[in-house]
């Protein structure tokens, strides 16, 4: 308020509170504190050593209008090289450089938000209960697939940043967008709505913890990422609880389940896009259910520098999910062309309601190895085939203290090539003999 920023949800505040950060980091650092009102933003530059500070009921709501969001190039304080900018739309790229081009590339527009950082260290945000950002759902026009806005957290190359104890609700885009950052915190966060919780591209030390996703899209999800801990978290998603590529990650003692508490953004209209409706699970004729507990993630367009793998998910519960686990290499999916899984395990789960097959099917040069040790699998009567797991392209999958029940398998893997399958202490009605079953027909899976 010392810089001219006042409570209102009708007239922009950016200036107000931009001053103040940046009046904190000339100084050597500082915390800009956001006392209790609503106040209406465009994009806001976190800088180095600068904590940005949402006291209880403090509420950043996003402008509507996404042209408020376009705030790198005309930074003078930390001006970035024209290398950093590109001009292209999301719309106007070719599939090939998408990706790569918009994540990358921090000055696209595509990597708009309400709360930006680069090249920053020793950076935070801190909300005391009840402070929420608000994307306000901002529709863009010529945003990715033609109406996706701005996110609401951007962090690029950015070193040592903490995130806690506020909410985002009605991202227009991510909620969290970080772009090869390292040692990174995220605890006591809250995301309600909008698109993916927490989005990771090529980050190395990331500790999320003790928070809650109830997203229209994926809950944490990322590409590239290196030592990776997710934990005591409530992930409840109408996509993927978890889309995830990465290296030494731990995923313990999660609630992953649908259906979602909010529906598929993907599936609203138009006219509910544009509008910003409030996509509540409620809403009759949009998908909520959950397509998988843990989708693998290797874009085919990002350079993936360590093997993938040592991926472990234990001690979680997975309810009412669609798939337990789908990495499909098989070639009908680009969000898995990239490097290959090469091991992942699951450990004392819970699973309940499941639909399809555990999907594992690997590199034919890089096989994958599957674990599910300690795995219990109850109460789901409308599951669509009659094989626990479908596999191909395996070095080794090994199933033990595996408990089933309530279930119409014959069978407990249907495989597609040849490879070394394991089976220890098996509780259920299928007999030795059928544990394993070839094939017959093509495999396929349906894209997630």
């Amino acid at each position: 308020m010392d810089f001219g920023a006042v409570a209102s949800d009708t007239e922009l505040q950016t200036k107000g509170i931009q001053q103040a950060i940046d009046a904190c980091f000339r100084r050597g650092g500082g915390r800009v504190i956001v006392p209790k009102g609503r106040y209406l933003i465009g994009g806001l530059r976190l800088r180095s050593r600068v904590t940005l500070y949402l006291q209880s009921g403090a509420v950043l709501i996003g402008s509507r209008n996404p042209e408020d969001y376009n705030i790198l190039r005309n930074d003078v304080l930390e001006p970035l090289p024209q290398e950093d900018f590109t001009d292209t739309l999301w719309c106007d790229a070719s599939h090939d450089i998408k990706e790569r081009d918009f994540i990358y590339v921090l000055g696209s527009r595509w990597n708009n938000a309400m709360i930006r950082a680069a090249h920053a260290e020793d950076i935070a945000i801190i909300g005391e209960e009840g402070a929420v950002i608000d994307g306000a759902d901002c529709y863009d026009a010529v945003g990715e697939e033609h109406y996706r806005g701005p996110h609401a957290i951007a962090f690029h190359d950015c070193r040592n940043v903490i995130l806690r104890g506020y909410t985002v609700r009605r991202s227009a885009n991510w909620a969290h967008n970080t772009v090869k950052c390292v040692n990174l915190l995220c605890e006591d966060v809250t995301v309600e709505a909008g698109h993916d919780g927490f989005h990771a591209t090529c980050c190395r030390n990331l500790d999320i913890r003790n928070s809650r996703f109830y997203t229209g899209d994926d809950c944490v999800a990322g590409i590239g990422n290196v030592n990776v801990t997710v934990a005591d978290c409530e992930l409840n998603s109408a996509c993927s609880a978890m889309r995830f590529g990465g290296t030494n990650a731990l995923i313990k003692r999660c609630r992953m389940y649908g259906p979602g508490r909010y529906l598929f953004r993907g599936s609203l209209t138009l006219e509910e896009k544009i509008s910003g409706v409030e996509s509540a699970g409620e809403v009759d004729g949009h998908r909520r259910n959950m397509l998988s507990a843990f989708t693998y993630y290797a874009d085919f367009s990002f350079p993936i520098e360590e093997r993938q793998g040592n991926i472990i998910i234990e001690d979680c519960v997975i309810e009412h999910a669609d798939r337990f686990l789908h990495f499909n290499y098989s070639g009908n999916e680009p969000w898995q062309c990239g490097r290959p899984l090469e091991n992942i395990t699951f450990q004392n789960i819970r699973a309940s309601h499941l639909k399809r097959p555990i999907t594992a099917y690997g590199d034919a040069e890089h096989p994958v190895e599957l674990t599910l040790s300690g795995l219990t699998v109850t109460d789901s009567p409308d599951f669509e085939d009659n094989a626990l797991i479908w596999a191909c392209n395996y070095r080794q999958i090994n199933v033990e203290n595996l408990s089933l029940s309530g279930i119409g398998y014959d069978a407990l893997a249907k495989v597609w090539s040849e490879g070394e399958l394991r089976f220890r202490d098996i509780h259920s009605d299928i007999p030795p003999e059928r544990y394993i079953v070839r094939a017959q027909e093509k495999f396929f899976a349906n894209a997630i």
